[in-house]
């Protein structure tokens, strides 16, 4: 597939922007604070996976179907937030092995309700949503942030938004709630959904169906919380999935270092 070339490699990688000192009482000049909020925005340049987050990018080249299941704060929707953030601008970095698309796309994401579809996939991808100033300082790049519309009724709960694309096109992101039932999941045509938490299997499989036509991808972060279910039952055969060592302590720790920088 055709790759895009991103300038990745120029970048001096930081967890942190240098501290800039200052005097007691003064303000930092308008260009510090402009180079400050530049460095916010930019937050996928920064993106480094640890080894088993780099697995589950690397299964979308083999896999239409992706299961990512791990404990709380441990590095899973800011994982699937990075590569919805890359699938959306095209801004693959020079390590990426993964799936590829050639153009703009059109995706959803969803979790249990909007609150939750708000505060996990929408803070990852946007930013903080209750202070809409920081919006933009999330996996996508404030600078490809072209327009959102807000649902009605619930306080800064996202329904769609517009992203720039590499190629001069636009990408379409919608956000879904697994308590709208799936006939709201129905009629669309996507590239890709990202399921945030287990859905139910009805509408796992109505999102699913969305990705036919297109070929396009499907892939789950969860928390088991609800034991084997039959959503889970659909991935027993796949590797690591009855492997205690599959996510040993090791990468949890580095996928909790990671999500705490992020």
């Amino acid at each position: 597939m055709h790759e895009q070339a991103f300038p990745f490699r120029r970048y001096h990688w930081a967890d942190e922007p240098l501290p800039i000192p200052e005097r007691p009482g003064s303000q930092k000049p308008a260009i510090l604070r402009t180079a400050e909020e530049q460095f916010a925005r930019t937050k996928l340049l920064r993106y480094a996976p640890v080894p088993k987050q780099r697995m589950f990018h690397r299964g979308g080249c083999k896999s239409r179907e992706r299961l990512l299941m791990a404990g709380n704060q441990v590095g899973k929707t800011t994982a699937a937030g990075a590569e919805t953030a890359m699938h959306l601008t095209g801004r693959y970095p020079h390590w990426w092995d993964g799936r590829r698309f050639e153009g703009p796309v059109r995706g959803w994401v969803g979790s249990i309700g909007f609150t939750s579809t708000r505060d996990g996939a929408q803070r990852v991808l946007l930013g903080e949503p209750k202070r809409r100033e920081s919006w933009g300082t999330g996996m996508i790049p404030g600078d490809d942030i072209l327009d959102w519309s807000l649902r009605g009724g619930l306080p800064d709960v996202l329904d769609s938004m517009l992203v720039r694309h590499v190629s001069g096109g636009v990408s379409t992101l919608g956000f879904k709630s697994y308590e709208q039932g799936r006939e709201k999941w129905q009629g669309e045509t996507l590239d890709f959904v990202w399921f945030d938490e287990e859905p139910p299997l009805d509408i796992y499989i109505e999102g699913l169906t969305r990705t036919n036509a297109t070929g396009g991808l499907a892939y789950i972060t969860l928390t088991p919380l609800k034991g084997m279910t039959p959503l889970l039952q659909l991935f027993m055969d796949c590797p690591g999935f009855n492997n205690p060592d599959y996510w040993d302590e090791e990468s949890l720790r580095e996928m909790a270092k990671a999500e705490s920088k992020g």
